[in-house]
């Protein structure tokens, strides 16, 4: 399958987009049936987009060795998070899954219940809009977590018992408790072996 040189796409089943998707050279995201391309597959990476991987990187850390003897994974930017209800694919930066269905799963989990996304200057407006709007058709998901690289901070989205999303934000020098994953951090680890601003 190949898609038409123009800016209408045909629309995908999610089995249509996995084979084809696994056929391409680079990351494409199936949203709302329509194939996107991944901006941050560029050849040539800025020192932005370097800090992104060593923040995934750090906190990827932090959640395996927290959750290396429990029932949950930790998965990186190359596994999909499908969304059945509005037939999207998307490419978080980390997620968590402690479902027995995902405890297998190399190419694509269901049932997160923590998607943690990396902010760069041009995916921040998206990770706070449309994309948490899919992610927040997940109904396994019980966290979303977004971090900020230009000055230090994370945003923290929680849902709670009443089925309402929560917002706290947290600087440096602050604790963080993720309640999906029962883990509690202090958030200047996840900035280790950089240099980032801290906010006034």
């Amino acid at each position: 399958m190949t898609i038409p040189e123009n800016e209408h796409f045909p629309q995908f089943t999610p089995l249509e987009y996995l084979e084809w998707e696994a056929q391409q050279e680079l990351r494409h995201e199936l949203i709302n049936g329509r194939i996107s391309a991944m901006t941050s597959d560029s050849v040539e990476r800025d020192s932005a987009e370097r800090t992104c991987e060593r923040i995934t990187a750090n906190l990827s850390t932090m959640l395996q060795n927290h959750l290396q003897s429990s029932v949950c994974r930790v998965f990186g930017a190359d596994v999909k998070v499908q969304i059945l209800e509005s037939n999207s694919f998307l490419y978080p930066d980390v997620s968590v899954s402690g479902d027995v269905q995902d405890r297998s799963a190399n190419k694509f989990i269901s049932h997160p219940c923590l998607i943690v996304e990396v902010l760069s200057p041009s995916t921040e407006a998206d990770n706070r809009g449309d994309r948490f709007s899919l992610y927040r058709q997940v109904t396994s998901l019980q966290e979303y977590v977004l971090v900020g690289t230009d000055p230090i901070g994370l945003d923290v989205h929680q849902l709670n018992e009443q089925g309402e999303w929560e917002f706290n934000s947290y600087e440096s020098g602050d604790a963080i408790e993720l309640k999906s994953v029962n883990f509690t951090f202090e958030i200047d680890r996840v900035y280790e072996d950089l240099v980032v601003e801290i906010a006034e």
